[in-house]
């Protein structure tokens, strides 16, 4: 049979796999979101990078807080870099810097 030590064991992969999953669909989250804001704002998104992830209580229980570092052009020649922030699947706070346009 099972001892302690195997359960322990298989309840932490569980949870890890499940964190993995967790922050997995975030990145996704946070690229559907960055696609439609640069579509809406007539920008090009370039690329899109996770910078920092912690736990934290996000209405009132455990999730992660994620910070995003993504690449836009404002005419397709220059590149500027914005900052997501985000609560587990919600977005929080978008932040760019001045940019040219077309």
């Amino acid at each position: 049979m099972f001892g302690l030590s195997d359960i322990l064991f298989i309840l932490v992969t569980v949870v890890v796999i499940g964190q993995f999953w967790r922050i997995r669909a975030i990145t996704e989250a946070a690229n559907g979101y960055l696609s439609q804001y640069c579509e809406k704002q007539g920008l090009q998104l370039i690329s899109v990078a996770r910078d920092k992830t912690r736990l934290g209580m996000v209405r009132g229980k455990p999730d992660w807080k994620t910070l995003f570092i993504f690449e836009f052009s404002g005419n397709g020649e220059d590149r500027y870099q914005g900052v997501l922030e985000m609560e587990g699947l919600r977005a929080l706070s978008t932040t760019v810097p001045p940019y040219r346009m077309n």
